[in-house]
């Protein structure tokens, strides 16, 4: 049975909405109820002027997300916070604190700020500098200059700002909603996605929205029927076992990190680096995957740490290693019947060393030049096992076999791996496009290796040939 508006809880009052599911949070928002502090800029999920909070799945806390590029379909039995709502007791501490020290200039993008800081504090009573560096990474600033705002952060942290207070959720949302000739359907199990998908073959498959959400932004697209994953129970699942962590495909990039951060640092500091916090909250894993885009950051890692993906359909389910899920440029192994189910990640060994590196042109918010990653298997200096992989270099995510066979049987301490950065640019012809030359690209990956070398060495980095790269 399909439900005829969307109910959810907007700063703390049922509210309904009546609109077409496929409209973005943010035109409903500003269009409709006239909530104007959330403010459009990129309508990409770059900017952060359009972050809002949104309760979790069990309605306990807030993430943090971009208004721009989210359905109204996805917020349907939800509790919904804007900056118009966040307000303890009459009072603004946010606000206020940012007036003070004249971190809100022409004030455009500071409602966004103000909503991500909120976000921070709720979860973090006393958080670090660094904490808050990562929860700004999604919000430009180009009047204040970000230290003002940091100390205002660090003085409404420090006064003990109390958590926000979720709103009861509105009601278990339907599993469809039906509003003028537009159909958003929500199943909560593998077999209804599969009944529907049978049912619909052609309809929208939404995920984060990270990605196709930017269509429904710049209103090219129009989806007549969509599907989402967010709340298929095998999909958001997380499980483990001594070898592996497994991810269903709709877990979202920030429960993927909070799981593998201490693990896996060098992978953490990507993950930080690849999406701000509006973005890791919405972005999937799958999602991440099956756009298949040469420069996507999560296929170089989880590739070289040997992952694995399952596929699955009405039919039964498969399973193959991730670098064999990439055929071609935007073409993988995919059937038309197929959703990524989950993706299994080793966990590493005492005896694995493993490095990730991101070159691009900014360091936050930004997509790649070259994505390089590495993983090692050292016993007694010597180097026994060997996994590199590159983004960026080729069609696909790609493999450097012959610098794997040049690494193996290398002394790790020797701090000589010329010969795996030649390999490395014999092995692959990048293209020339307006974030790096071929070149370049060629360069970076190169140099990637040396700067291995040298830290297994605990030699220091060469400045020019590899930090100016970044």
């Amino acid at each position: 049975m399909s439900e005829q508006s969307i109910a959810f809880t907007l700063n703390g009052k049922l509210t309904k909405a009546n609109c077409r599911p496929d409209t973005t949070l943010l035109t409903w928002l500003r269009a409709e109820q006239r909530l104007t502090g959330t403010k459009e800029g990129c309508a990409e999920g770059d900017c952060g002027a359009c972050s809002v909070l949104v309760s979790n799945q069990n309605a306990e806390g807030f993430f943090a997300a971009n208004a721009c590029i989210m359905a109204m379909g996805q917020i349907a039995g939800r509790s919904l916070v804007t900056v118009e709502g966040l307000s303890l007791e009459g009072k603004r501490p946010i606000q206020e604190a940012m007036a003070e020290n004249g971190s809100s200039q022409c004030g455009f993008c500071t409602p966004g700020i103000v909503v991500s800081l909120a976000g921070l504090l709720a979860s973090q009573s006393n958080p670090s500098e660094s904490d808050i560096h990562d929860a700004l990474a999604g919000n430009l600033c180009r009047c204040t200059g970000y230290k003002p705002i940091v100390e205002a952060a660090k003085k409404v942290a420090a006064s003990g700002l109390q958590s926000l207070k979720t709103s009861p959720a509105s009601s278990d949302a339907s599993v469809a909603i039906a509003i003028n000739d537009t159909e958003f359907h929500r199943p909560k199990t593998l077999s209804t996605l599969f009944e529907l998908r049978a049912q619909f073959p052609k309809a929208q498959l939404l995920g984060g929205g990270t990605d196709v959400g930017v269509a429904l932004a710049e209103h090219a697209v129009h989806w007549p029927v969509t599907i989402w994953t967010g709340q298929v129970k095998e999909l958001i699942e997380i499980s483990e076992d001594d070898a592996s962590w497994h991810f269903g495909a709709a877990v979202t990039w920030t429960r993927v990190l909070d799981q593998t951060a201490q693990s896996l640092p060098s992978l953490a500091t990507l993950l930080r680096r690849f999406g701000s916090t509006q973005i890791r909250n919405m972005g999937t894993i799958g999602g991440n995957i099956g756009t298949a885009s040469p420069i996507g950051d999560g296929p170089p890692p989880l590739i070289a740490l040997g992952a694995t993906i399952t596929l699955a359909s009405a039919k039964g389910e498969r399973t193959m290693p991730l670098e064999d899920f990439f055929l071609d440029y935007r073409k993988t192994a995919l059937q038309s019947d197929e959703i990524i189910k989950s993706v299994s990640v080793p966990k590493p060994r005492p005896d694995q060393h493993f490095r990730v590196w991101k070159i691009s042109k900014r360091y936050d918010q930004d997509i790649s030049t070259v994505c390089g990653a590495f993983n090692l298997a050292i016993e007694n200096g010597t180097i026994t096992e060997a996994r590199v992989v590159f983004g960026g270099m080729a069609a696909i995510p790609f493999r450097a076999k012959e610098a794997e066979k040049a690494l193996i049987g290398m002394q790790s301490q020797s701090g000589d791996f010329n010969a795996v950065a030649n390999a490395i640019r014999h092995t692959f012809r990048p293209l020339s496009d307006w974030r790096g030359t071929a070149d370049y690209r060629l360069q970076v990956a190169g140099n990637l290796a040396l700067r291995l070398g040298a830290e297994l060495a605990g030699q220091p980095v060469e400045v020019m040939s590899l930090e100016a790269s970044q």
